[in-house]
């Protein structure tokens, strides 16, 4: 029962950084179609710390992959890792049970 709890405590934090990945995908939407300007206090704060957040992340994901130019693939690899581990981890999960 210990084993499922952590995997779920696991795939909720999964689930927050998914989110904070959309969360940066819409807003740099919305700045480089200049709909938010980050010259707006509330604006770059989210902005700089939604990258803080993710930089870390995606830093080493983006010096393994390709140079696509101004399409940047990095959080698409990172939601697919994610949802990838967490399926694993309740697969351990499941068959420690068993």
């Amino acid at each position: 029962m210990l084993l499922f709890t952590l995997v779920d405590i696991i795939g909720y934090l999964i689930n927050i950084i998914v989110i904070v990945v959309i969360v940066q995908f819409v807003l740099s939407l919305l700045i480089s179609f200049n709909v938010v300007n980050t010259h707006n206090e509330l604006v770059a704060s989210l902005w700089k710390a939604v990258n803080a957040i993710l930089e870390p992340i995606l830093r080493p994901i983006r010096r393994i992959m390709p140079d696509t130019g101004t399409l940047d693939l990095s959080p698409m690899v990172l939601i697919i890792g994610l949802v990838v581990l967490q399926k694993i981890l309740y697969g351990v999960a499941v068959s420690a049970v068993q």
